[in-house]
C-alpha cells in the first residue's frame, strides 16, 4: 500500500528524497559488505596462492629483469623516481601485468546464493506457462473450425488463457524485482568494496591509477556489473525456452522443423563474431573516454591558467581530437549493431520462410492450415525473445568480464605493509629510527638510507636540507606510506599529520577543524587563536560556519595550511609530524603559529613534534636539528652545537643569512603588541602550497565579502539558496539564516516535474531533419511489410479450405511462398536502413551537443567555475555525454519499433474483427492513465537517484587525495561510515525505483492479458462468422501485444530518463559565457608597445550581489616602471590582476594599456599580451613542451633558451626524452620548485611587454627564490613589471610601490619617499625590520 501513496504523492507533486523510504536492515552497505567479505577473504586467499604459483613459474623463465639508468643522487629525488616508474609504465604496457584472477565472481555468488536460487524456481515456472499460450491457441482454433462444439468448451479456452497469463505476470515480475533488486546490492557491494580497499591499497598499487580511473572502477565496472545481474538467468532460461520451442515445433510441421533451426544455428556463430568485434570497439572507447575525462579534469581544474594565457583554443583542440576518435569508434559500433540488429530481425522471418517452404515443397500432402500456421508462428515469436537475448546476454557477460577483470585487479592488490612501523607504548623513546631504509617503490633504490635517529618524548625536533634531499620522504616512511627495504621505525603513541600540501574537505571549516572529534568550546577557541584564525574566521562571511569548496578552493593557501594545523592541534595526539607548515604564511604569521602552536611555549609544546622547515630563524629555538642530504643523516644535534661544529649546517646558514639578513632580524626585535594592534591579518595571496592539488587556489570567492564595510550589512541579505526556484533536496536547517556568500557551492539543482518538450526539440534538431523523417519512414514501411506479411499468411492458410489437399496447384503454391519471403525480407531490410540512418543522426547529435558544451564551459566566466564543483562539470562530460552517445539512441529506436509494432497489431486485430475497436478505447485509456502516473514516479526517483550519486564519487574522490592524512589519524572507520551513508541514500533511491517498475508493470500486463482475454471471447461469441484462419490471425497477434506494452513502457520511461542527461547538458550550454574572445576590433600589431598602464577611477566587484572588491582606483603606470603592489589580507591586491586579464570585469572606470581600453578589445587579444607568473605553479599532463608552448608558436632553440634562463636547462637535458618528457597528471612528478621555475620559462618564452608576478617564491628554497629574482631582474629590465608581494624585501628595490587598502590606493610613491613619511607603508617596512631602502639587502 505505501507504494500507492507514494506513487500518488510523486504524480501531485514531485518527490523529495525525505518521502523515498529506507532500505531494510539485510540491504544496508554495512551488512551486504560484511558478507560479502567472509567469502571475498578465503577465494581471494586461493587465488593468491594461485597466483605466486604462477609467479614462481615465470621467474624461472626469465631471472634478473631490472631497470636502472640513473647515477646516484639523481636517485634520490622523488621526482626522479617517478621518472622511472613512468618508464617502466611503458616498458610494462607490453605484457600486461599478472594479478590474483577468477575469485570475484565466486565470492558474489556465495553472497547472494539465495536471492539467485529464488529468481531462479521463479523463472522456470515462467518458462514452462509460456508454452501453454500456443498449446491453447491450437484448441481454440479447432474449436472455431468444428461447427459441432458446445459453446462452454470456447468459454473455459478463454479464461484459461487469462489466468495463465496472469500467473505468468505474477512470477515474472517477482522474478524481475529479485534480479533488479540484485544487480542493485552487487552494485553496492563492490563500491562498498573499492572505497574500503582504497584506504589499505599501497603505494604500488595506487600509483598504476589516476584518481579518474578509480573513481570510474565504482561508477562505471559497478554499473556494469549491476546490469550483467539483471540478466544472469537468461543464460540458462534462453536455451532452455529455445528447446522447448523446437520441440513443440516438431510436433507441428515434424522434419521440416529442421530447416529453420538449422538457420538459427548458423546465424549464431555469425553473431558471436559480430559481438567480440564490438567488444573490441568497447574498449577501445574506453580508453578514449578516460583519455579525454582526463584532460577535462585537468582542464577544469587549471582553467584560470588557461584563462591567463588564452590557451583555452590548445586543449580544446586535444579534446577534439580525441573526441573524434570517440565518435568514429561508435559509428563503427553502431554499424556492427545495426548488422546483428538486421540479423535478429530477420531470423523468425527466415526461419518461418525456410520452414514452411520446405513443410509444404517435402510432399504434396502437407497443406498449410490455419492450426499448423498460427501455433508455429506464436512458437517462432517466442522463439524470438530468446534469439534476440541471446546476443545481449553475451555482450553484457563480455563487458562485465572487462570490469571483472579491473575489480580484481584492484581489489587483489597490495594492501600497505605497514609492519615496519612497531607501536610500543612502554617504549622510553618517542620516534625511533633504526638502520630504517625506504623507497617509494620495491623496484628502484631506497629513497631514505640507513637512518638512526632517536626522539625524545616532548622535544621540537626540526628536520632540514636541501630540495629533495628527503625530508618529506622521512615523513611518509614514519607514516606507513612507502616501502620498507631493511630496519624498522619504533613509534609510541598516536601520530597527528600536516602535509606540505594541506588538503580540506568540501564542508564547513569547523567540520574541517573538529575532523570527527566531539566540539569543546574552549579548546576550539584556543586552538583558533594560536593558529591565527580569528582574523580569517572575521572576515568570512559565515565565520567557522562557512562551507568550503571542493579542495579548499575558496580559501588561500596560507588559510589552508592553518586549517590543517589546527585540525593537527584540535586531537589530542602524543606525536606531531609536520611537514612544511609554515610555508604558505607570512613571516609575522609564521612567528605567531611557532610561539603559540610549534615553539617552546605553544600548545603542544608537551607533545613531541618533528618539523620540517626552510624557516632558518626558528633553529634556535628546537631542541634539536636533523640535517639531511640524499635521504641520509649528515649531521644532528643542537643548534649552538651545529654551530660551533662547523660543518655542513655552519657552512650552509652562513650563506643563507647573507641573502635573509633582513628578515632574520625583522623577526627578532618585533614585540608583541604592536604585532597584535595590526590584526594578524596573514595574507590572501600567500603562496598555496597547494601546488599539487588539482584545483587552481581560487581567492575570489573568498574575497568577496571582504571590504570591512558590507561585514555588518551583509547578515541580512537575501541568503543564495532564495535565488535558487527549485525544490531543495534537502531542506535547509531553519534555525541559522544562510549569510551571504557562506553558500558557496550551489546545491545542484534536480529539476522536477517533466521533462520539457523543448529538450526533445533541441535533440531531435541537433539529429538533423531530414534524416528524421527518413529514419521514421523506414520503420513505418518495415510496419507495413509487417502487416502485410500476416494477412498474407492468413490467405494462404485459407487455402487448405478451398483445395481441401488433393489438388494444390504449384503455381498457387510458388506464389505464396515469393510473395510471404518477399514481404519478410523487406521487414529486415528497412529495419537495416533505418537503424544505419539513426547511428548518423546521433552520432551527428552528440558531437554537435559535445561541442556546444566545451565550447561553452570554456568560455565560462570565472565566476562559474567557484560556485560549481568540479565534479559536477565533470559529471557533464563523463555520464550525460556517455547517456547521449550510447543509451539514448538506443532507447528511441527501441521506442519507435515498440511503438509502431503495437499500433500495427491493433490494426491488424481491427481489420479482422472490427468490434474489437470497442474494447481498444477504454484499454488505452486505462494504459495511457497508468502510465502517466509511473513516468512521474519513475523520473522523479532517477533524478534523485543520480544526485544522490554525485556525492558518493566526490567523497570518494576526495577520499583518495587525502589518504595519508587520513591514516596518520587513524580515521579510516569514520571515512567508510561516512561512505556506507552516503552509498545507502543512493540504494534507496535505486531500490523504490526498481519497485515503482514493477508496481508499473503488473498493472500493463494485467491491461494486456484483458486484452488477449476479450479478443477470444469475442472469437467464441462470434463463433459462427469468424472462420479459423482469422481467430489464428487474431490470437497470435494479441499474445505478442502484452510483451510489447510492456516494453513500450519501459522504454518511454527510458527514454524520458535518458533524455534528462540532454537536460542536464543544455543547462550547461546556457551558461552565461564572459565577453568574446576576438572582436571585430584588433588591437595594432605589436601592441603593447610601450607598457603604459592607466587607471581611471577603476571599479570591480565578483558577483553582482556582493560588495566592490576595488573601489574607484587611479593611477599611472610609466613604460617599464617596476611597480610593486603591498596590502593586508583582502585589500584587493589579486583582485588587481585579475582585472588586469579582465577575469573580472569592470563595475565603472576603465583600464588603458598603451592607449587602447582593454574593455574595447577581445579577451585573447588582451590575454595573450599579458604574461603573468601566477602563484600555483599548474602544469598539466603532456610533454614539457606542450607545457610551456601548447600551439607550438617556438622554436625549439626558443624553448631551450628560455629553460636555460629559468635554470632548469641541465635538469631536462639530463632527461631521457628531454623536452618530451611526459608530466604527470598535475605535474606530480616534479618538484614544486622545478614548477615554479617553469612557469617562469613560460614567462620567459612569451617575452611579453607587461608582466605581472604573484609573487609566488615561498615553495622555493632561498637559492631558487634567488635565481628567479635575478633572471626577472636582467630578462625583463625593458618591460613594466607589476609584483604583488608578500615580504617587503622583494620589492625594496622596485621604481614605486603601491599599498591598497579596502580596494582603494592609499599611498602610492618610490620605497624611499615612502619610508621617510609615518604611513602604512612605513608601518609595515618597521615591523619587517627595514629601517631604509638600503637595508633590505637587495639581491
Amino acid at each position: 500500500m505505501t507504494h500507492q501513496i507514494t506513487v500518488l504523492k510523486s504524480y501531485k507533486q514531485p518527490l523529495t528524497f525525505d518521502d523515498v523510504w529506507d532500505v531494510d536492515e539485510k540491504s544496508k552497505t554495512k551488512t551486504l559488505l560484511s558478507n560479502f567479505e567472509k567469502y571475498m577473504l578465503g577465494d581471494l586467499q586461493k587465488a593468491r596462492r594461485a597466483f605466486q604459483k604462477r609467479q614462481q613459474k615465470n621467474s624461472q623463465k626469465n631471472p634478473g629483469a631490472r631497470l636502472h639508468g640513473l647515477n646516484k643522487n639523481q636517485s634520490q629525488s622523488q621526482d626522479v623516481l617517478v621518472l622511472e616508474e613512468t618508464k617502466k609504465k611503458k616498458k610494462d604496457s607490453g605484457k600486461t601485468k599478472d594479478y590474483p584472477k577468477s575469485w570475484l565472481v565466486k565470492a558474489l555468488f556465495k553472497t547472494f546464493f539465495v536471492t539467485l536460487l529464488k529468481s531462479f524456481l521463479l523463472k522456470i515456472v515462467y518458462d514452462l506457462l509460456t508454452f501453454l499460450n500456443p498449446q491453447l491457441l491450437k484448441w481454440l482454433i479447432s474449436f472455431a473450425n468444428n461447427g459441432g462444439a458446445y459453446i462452454w468448451v470456447g468459454y473455459v479456452y478463454s479464461i484459461l488463457f487469462f489466468i495463465v497469463a496472469l500467473i505468468q505476470s505474477l512470477c515474472l515480475q517477482a522474478y524481475f524485482k529479485l534480479c533488479f533488486l540484485l544487480g542493485a546490492k552487487v552494485r553496492t557491494t563492490v563500491l562498498a568494496s573499492v572505497y574500503k580497499k582504497a584506504l589499505t591499497l599501497c603505494n604500488q598499487a595506487k600509483k598504476q591509477y589516476t584518481i579518474g580511473e578509480t573513481v570510474n572502477l565504482m561508477s562505471v565496472d559497478a554499473q556494469k556489473l549491476m546490469d550483467v545481474a539483471n540478466y544472469i538467468h537468461l543464460v540458462w532460461s534462453n536455451i532452455l525456452q529455445i528447446s522447448l520451442a523446437i520441440y513443440f515445433l516438431w510436433q507441428e510441421l515434424g522434419p521440416s522443423v529442421l530447416a529453420g533451426v538449422g538457420l538459427m544455428v548458423l546465424l549464431i556463430p555469425v553473431n558471436g563474431i559480430l559481438v567480440t568485434k564490438n567488444r573490441a570497439l568497447q574498449v577501445k572507447n574506453m580508453k578514449n573516454k578516460d583519455q579525454r575525462l582526463k584532460i577535462m579534469n585537468e582542464i577544469l581544474s587549471g582553467i584560470k591558467i588557461l584563462k591567463y594565457f588564452a590557451w583555452e583554443p590548445s586543449f580544446k583542440k586535444q579534446v577534439h581530437d580525441i573526441r573524434n576518435k570517440e565518435l568514429k569508434n561508435l559509428i563503427a559500433y553502431g554499424k556492427i549493431h545495426a548488422v546483428i540488429v538486421f540479423l535478429l530481425y530477420l531470423s523468425p522471418v527466415l526461419v518461418s520462410v525456410t520452414t514452411f517452404t520446405v513443410y509444404t515443397l517435402v510432399d504434396s500432402n502437407n497443406i498449410l492450415d490455419a492450426e499448423k500456421a498460427f501455433t508455429s508462428i506464436t512458437l517462432f515469436n517466442i522463439l524470438r525473445f530468446p534469439l534476440s537475448m541471446f546476443p545481449m546476454v553475451v555482450s553484457s557477460m563480455l563487458q562485465a568480464s572487462v570490469s571483472i577483470e579491473r575489480l580484481e585487479k584492484y581489489l587483489g592488490g597490495d594492501d600497505l605493509d605497514t609492519s615496519a612501523i612497531r607501536h610500543d607504548c612502554n617504549f622510553d623513546k618517542a620516534i625511533q629510527f633504526s638502520e630504517a631504509s625506504f623507497s617509494w617503490d620495491l623496484d628502484s633504490e631506497a629513497t631514505i638510507r640507513d637512518v638512526n635517529l632517536d626522539i625524545m618524548p616532548g622535544h621540537l625536533v626540526a628536520v632540514v636540507g636541501s630540495v629533495g634531499s628527503g625530508k618529506s620522504s622521512l615523513i611518509s616512511a614514519m607514516l606507513g606510506e612507502m616501502e620498507n627495504v631493511h630496519g624498522h621505525i619504533t613509534i609510541k603513541g598516536t601520530t597527528a599529520y600536516v602535509p606540505q600540501q594541506s588538503w580540506i574537505q568540501n564542508g564547513t571549516i569547523r567540520d574541517n577543524i573538529l575532523f570527527g572529534s566531539e566540539f569543546e568550546e574552549r579548546k576550539y577557541q584556543k586552538v583558533i587563536e594560536a593558529c591565527a584564525l580569528l582574523p580569517d574566521l572575521e572576515i568570512l562571511p559565515g565565520g567557522d560556519q562557512t562551507e568550503i569548496g571542493e579542495k579548499g578552493v575558496n580559501l588561500s593557501g596560507g588559510q589552508k595550511q592553518r586549517i590543517s594545523l589546527a585540525r593537527a592541534a584540535y586531537q589530542n595526539s602524543d606525536i606531531y609530524i609536520l611537514d612544511d607548515p609554515l610555508s604558505a604564511v607570512d613571516a609575522h604569521v609564521g612567528r605567531h603559529i611557532f610561539d603559540k602552536v610549534l615553539g617552546p611555549n605553544g600548545l603542544l609544546k608537551d607533545k613531541t613534534r618533528l618539523l620540517v622547515t626552510h624557516s632558518i630563524h626558528f633553529l634556535p629555538q628546537v631542541d634539536e636539528i636533523v640535517l639531511l642530504e640524499n635521504g641520509t643523516i649528515v649531521e644532528q644535534g643542537s643548534y649552538n652545537a651545529l654551530l660551533a661544529k662547523k660543518g655542513l649546517f655552519a657552512k650552509n646558514l652562513k650563506t643563507f643569512i647573507k641573502q635573509t639578513g633582513a628578515e632574520g632580524e625583522a623577526t627578532v626585535n618585533e614585540d608583541s603588541e604592536g604585532e597584535d594592534d595590526c590584526g594578524l591579518m596573514p595574507s590572501m595571496e600567500e603562496i598555496p602550497e597547494d601546488a599539487v592539488s588539482l584545483t587552481m587556489k581560487r581567492e575570489e570567492s573568498l574575497r568577496r565579502t571582504l571590504s570591512r564595510s558590507s561585514r555588518s550589512s551583509s547578515r541580512h541579505r537575501k541568503s543564495l539558496k532564495n535565488s535558487l526556484k527549485t525544490q531543495d533536496m534537502f531542506p535547509p536547517k531553519k534555525k541559522e539564516e544562510i549569510v551571504k556568500g557562506q553558500k558557496l557551492i550551489e546545491k545542484e539543482t534536480v529539476e522536477a516535474g517533466k521533462v520539457k518538450f523543448s529538450v526533445y526539440m533541441k535533440y531531435l534538431q541537433a539529429v538533423g531533419k531530414n534524416l528524421i523523417f527518413f529514419i521514421f519512414l523506414a520503420y513505418t514501411i518495415n510496419s507495413v511489410a509487417f502487416i502485410g506479411s500476416n494477412l498474407w499468411l492468413s490467405l494462404w492458410t485459407s487455402d487448405s479450405k478451398t483445395y481441401n489437399g488433393t489438388d494444390y496447384p504449384a503455381s498457387q503454391r510458388d506464389m505464396r511462398l515469393g510473395v510471404y519471403g518477399a514481404l519478410g525480407a523487406a521487414q529486415g531490410l528497412f529495419i537495416l536502413i533505418a537503424n544505419i540512418l539513426s547511428i548518423y543522426g546521433s552520432k551527428h547529435a552528440s558531437s554537435i551537443l559535445h561541442k556546444q558544451l566545451l565550447n561553452n564551459i570554456m568560455q565560462a566566466p570565472m565566476s562559474f567555475y567557484d560556485t560549481t564543483p568540479i565534479g559536477r562539470i565533470v559529471n557533464r562530460f563523463a555520464g550525460d555525454i556517455s547517456t547521449v552517445d550510447d543509451t539514448l539512441p538506443m532507447s528511441l529506436r527501441n521506442w519507435t519499433t515498440c511503438f509502431l509494432g503495437i499500433i500495427s497489431t491493433l490494426v491488424m486485430i481491427c481489420l479482422a474483427t472490427p468490434v474489437f475497436v470497442v474494447i481498444i478505447v477504454p484499454l488505452a485509456a486505462i494504459y495511457v492513465f497508468i502510465q502517466i502516473f509511473y513516468v512521474a514516479n519513475s523520473r522523479q526517483l532517477r533524478r534523485l537517484e543520480s544526485v544522490s550519486r554525485s556525492p558518493i564519487y566526490s567523497h570518494f574522490s576526495e577520499t583518495v587525495s587525502g589518504l595519508p592524512v587520513i591514516r596518520a589519524f587513524e580515521h579510516q572507520q569514520r571515512f567508510l561510515k561516512h561512505n556506507e551513508i552516503l552509498t545507502d541514500a543512493n540504494q534507496k533511491c535505486t531500490f523504490s525505483w526498481i519497485v515503482s517498475n514493477r508496481w508499473l508493470a503488473i498493472r500493463l500486463e494485467l491491461v494486456g492479458n484483458l486484452i488477449v482475454f476479450l479478443s477470444s471471447l469475442m472469437m467464441v461469441i462470434y463463433k459462427g462468422s469468424i472462420p479459423g484462419d482469422i481467430v489464428g490471425f487474431v490470437l497470435s497477434n494479441a499474445l505478442n501485444i502484452t510483451q510489447t506494452l510492456n516494453w513500450l513502457v519501459r522504454m518511454t520511461s527510458e527514454v524520458e530518463t535518458n533524455i534528462v542527461a540532454v537536460e542536464r547538458i543544455i543547462e550547461y550550454i546556457k551558461v552565461e559565457n564572459e565577453a568574446p574572445w576576438v572582436t571585430k576590433k584588433r588591437p595594432p600589431e605589436g601592441w603593447p608597445s610601450k607598457g603604459e598602464i592607466q587607471f581611471n577611477n577603476y571599479q570591480v566587484r565578483y558577483r553582482p550581489e556582493l560588495d566592490l572588491v576595488l573601489n574607484g582606483i587611479t593611477c599611472d603606470i610609466r613604460s617599464s616602471e617596476k611597480i610593486g603592489v603591498v596590502g593586508r589580507t583582502g585589500a584587493g591586491k589579486s583582485s588587481l590582476t585579475n582585472c588586469l586579464f579582465r577575469i573580472l570585469e569592470a563595475a565603472g572606470g576603465q583600464i588603458i594599456i598603451d592607449g587602447i581600453d582593454i574593455s574595447s578589445i577581445g579577451l585573447h587579444d588582451l590575454r595573450e599580451k599579458l604574461t603573468i607568473i601566477p602563484q600555483d605553479p599548474v602544469l598539466f599532463s603532456g610533454t614539457l613542451r606542450m607545457n610551456l608552448d601548447p600551439f607550438n608558436h617556438y622554436s625549439d632553440e626558443d624553448i631551450w633558451k628560455a629553460l636555460e634562463l629559468a635554470h632548469l636547462k641541465s635538469f631536462v637535458s639530463g632527461l631521457q626524452l628531454g623536452l618530451s618528457y611526459e608530466v604527470a597528471e598535475a605535474g606530480d612528478n616534479l618538484s614544486i620548485g622545478q614548477r615554479q621555475l617553469l612557469c617562469l620559462a613560460r614567462a620567459l618564452l612569451r617575452k611579453s611587454k607587461i608582466l605581472i608576478m604573484d609573487e609566488a617564491t615561498a615553495a622555493v628554497d632561498l637559492e631558487t627564490d634567488h635565481l628567479i629574482q635575478t633572471t626577472i631582474q636582467s630578462e625583463f629590465s625593458h618591460c613594466t613589471v607589476i609584483t604583488i608581494a608578500h615580504r617587503l624585501h622583494t620589492i625594496m628595490d622596485c621604481d614605486k610601490i603601491m599599498v591598497l587598502d579596502s580596494g582603494k590606493i592609499v599611498q602610492y610613491d618610490s620605497p624611499e619617499e615612502l619610508l621617510k613619511k609615518p604611513g602604512p607603508f612605513y608601518f609595515m617596512a618597521k615591523e619587517a625590520g627595514i629601517e631604509n631602502t638600503n637595508s633590505s639587502t637587495s639581491f
